[in-house]
């Protein structure tokens, strides 16, 4: 194959080389200091309704290459077009790997596990399917601890592919792009004898408009809507 896939676990671990490992271990410390009194008693499971904001972990007995901050999560979700959302809105099926992961952690650190949440493709909160979810638990303060990835990774060309998706300015420049390669593809002296810079803009403006005009109305038609508005959506039309 041409193109490696895009494993999001290895761009998430990207994503920490911009903070220092004794700034992430301070951080995860001073936080469960601060919650090591405040033991979740609530029955918490994968398919259930308990909105878990953070575990009681023992801080010597976690990996600190699984933790993340939220706004890493954020970053990655936004460039592939993912969703971070509870685990209960996740379609497909836990593998059993999972689940043993999960014993193995709540064996660990003598505490329920709960509030997990998932980084999956829009599709696989609604269809059963094959691509690449993460499996998260809430520590709290913004971190989240990877439990378990399963699945196949993303196509290698996805992040290129949802580019115009990430806000108004790209799909704008996409837009752009295809009207002025449309344009090109229109025979000199179609709509006149002599060919003009004149000539040309205006194929182009009108060219523009037309498909700037499906680009909304399919956008509006269909719900979609950038990938900054729907990373922690759980709503399809958000």
């Amino acid at each position: 194959m041409l193109f490696k896939n895009t494993n999001i676990e290895e761009q998430l671990h990207k994503s920490k080389l911009r903070i220092s490992e004794e700034e992430l271990i301070n951080g995860v410390y001073k936080l469960l200091q601060k919650s090591s009194g405040n033991q979740q008693k609530t029955q918490k499971t994968l398919s259930g309704n308990t909105k878990t904001l953070e575990n009681n972990f023992v801080l010597d007995l976690l990996d600190t290459d699984k933790i993340f901050h939220i706004e890493q999560i954020k970053e990655i979700c936004i460039n592939y077009r993912l969703r971070f959302l509870d685990s209960k809105y996740f379609k497909g099926p836990i593998p059993a790997k999972a689940i043993d992961k999960i014993k193995e952690l709540e064996q660990k650190h003598h505490n329920e596990i709960g509030g997990y949440k998932i980084i999956a493709p829009s599709k696989l909160f609604k269809l059963a399917d094959k691509d690449d979810p993460l499996l998260f638990a809430p520590l709290g303060n913004g971190y989240f601890y990877l439990i378990h990835k399963w699945g196949n990774d993303l196509h290698p060309l996805r992040r290129i592919l949802v580019w115009p998706f990430k806000n108004i300015v790209n799909l704008s420049i996409l837009v752009l792009l295809i009207s002025f390669l449309t344009t090109l593809l229109v025979p000199n002296g179609l709509f006149s004898k002599t060919n003009s810079q004149m000539e040309f803009l205006i194929i182009f403006f009108f060219m523009f408009k037309s498909i700037a005009a499906v680009v909304i109305f399919y956008g509006f038609a269909m719900g979609k809507n950038f990938n900054p508005a729907i990373w922690n959506s759980k709503y399809f039309n958000a």
